[in-house]
């Protein structure tokens, strides 16, 4: 993968149940209904691509295996219920 534009990644995110907070950059953070998870990243405000190594720390932060696995959070194959899913296995999200 050589690079995605952050834009499409920021909206992908939001899809998946992601919301913004803003500051110096902005965080975009994972709820599961209305609750706050850990699950974290941050994208610049400045539109660029993100290449291979902020690639890989962001599918860290998102608590993702791959970089096939962020291009199909990205490009949508993965759904949002498949993602919570993953992180629910995984302990990353918990539920009450």
């Amino acid at each position: 993968m050589a690079s995605l534009d952050s834009k499409k990644i920021a909206a992908a995110l939001l899809r998946k149940g992601f919301r913004v907070a803003d500051s110096h950059h902005k965080f975009y953070w994972l709820y599961d209904g209305e609750k706050k998870t850990s699950v974290k990243t941050r994208i610049s405000h400045g539109g660029k691509d993100y290449s291979d190594g902020l690639l890989a720390k962001m599918k860290t932060q998102l608590g993702l295996d791959t970089k096939a696995q962020l291009l199909e959070l990205v490009e949508c194959p993965l759904s949002r219920e498949d993602y919570l899913a993953l992180l629910l296995a995984k302990g990353r999200v918990i539920r009450d």
